[in-house]
């Protein structure tokens, strides 16, 4: 399928890894400061290029697809799911950041990138220069906090964590269907008008690889194993993350929906991390295309800062 190119001015390449093939796009001069801009599900890389080309005037901009989605390699299944927890991602990020000379970079991630971005900060101190996690909190506390009224909102962590093939047949069976609903439902409109057509071309070109869909389902099953079980561990042992960090959070997003309502995301992350702070995106979950512009002023502010 021929789709649009959202990254004018970018370039395109595939980095090669110790177990994958990872496509990215790259803007702005090489001697800025690096800066790798992750994605979440259901989405790729193209979920940035509203605020990429903004971001590239003042940093080196690295924009990857995750292992498994958009234009990046499928890996073999594992029995643990190993091939897509957020450890093995993470060792992506950095392979793709020392084959381009930085051995440290700062990091955004949405989703679940920001469960490879913590990760990647907890397994790897010194490596990140700044950190910003955008709309999540921690993988295990978002297990802890299912009460019936928010495992009702997050289904999808239940339904795509289970047994292979189930989801996978549901999901391959009207794909766009379901990608156009969860899209939908998780913005604060509840409809699709903060996507553009070519994001979503992109995002409906990968969901319909039945390869892609079982990869995301795959992402879900480690998130409830191994990933939750190294938060677990990290957090009984009191390893914080070093560099400063950043939360954002939709007003109208996921995580403000879980648990105490006076509670934010920003309370939790005071857990995991020496040097925190946070605000709040007048959006739902999908703040980057929900909120360009109050979304850009808050990275700019943040990793534009000392």
């Amino acid at each position: 399928m021929d789709l649009p190119d959202l990254f004018p001015g970018f370039a395109a390449k595939t980095f090669h890894t110790d177990e994958a093939r990872i496509f990215a796009r790259i803007g702005g001069s090489e001697t800025a400061p690096p800066l790798v801009l992750l994605h979440g599900f259901p989405q790729t890389h193209v979920m940035w290029a509203g605020i990429a080309g903004a971001l590239a005037e003042l940093f080196r901009v690295i924009v990857p697809d995750l292992r498994g989605y958009g234009w990046s390699e499928v890996v073999e299944p594992a029995p643990d799911h190993e091939q897509m927890s957020k450890r093995a991602m993470a060792l992506d990020v950095i392979s793709m950041m020392e084959q381009l000379g930085h051995a440290q970079f700062a990091l955004a991630g949405h989703d679940r990138g920001g469960r490879v971005a913590y990760r990647l900060a907890l397994d790897h101190p010194g490596r990140l220069s700044k950190l910003v996690m955008l709309d999540i909190v921690p993988t295990s506390a978002m297990w802890a906090s299912m009460n019936a009224g928010f495992a009702m909102k997050v289904y999808h962590w239940m339904f795509l964590a289970q047994p292979s093939p189930l989801p996978e047949t549901l999901i391959t069976g009207a794909p766009v269907a379901y990608l156009n609903h969860t899209l939908a439902s998780w913005t604060a409109t509840k409809s699709l008008a903060s996507f553009s057509s070519g994001a979503l071309a992109h995002y409906r070109a990968a969901i319909s690889v039945p390869e892609r869909v079982a990869a995301m389902c795959e992402d879900y099953r480690a998130g409830y194993g191994l990933d939750r079980a190294r938060d677990e561990a990290d957090r009984a042992a009191g390893r914080r993350i070093g560099c400063p960090t950043l939360v954002l959070w939709g007003n109208a997003g996921l995580p403000a929906s879980a648990g105490d309502p006076e509670s934010t995301p920003l309370a939790e992350w005071r857990h995991w991390a020496g040097t925190v702070s946070g605000e709040p995106i007048a959006s739902g979950h999908f703040m980057v295309e929900e909120n360009p512009d109050e979304t850009l002023h808050a990275l700019v502010r943040f990793f534009g800062a000392g």
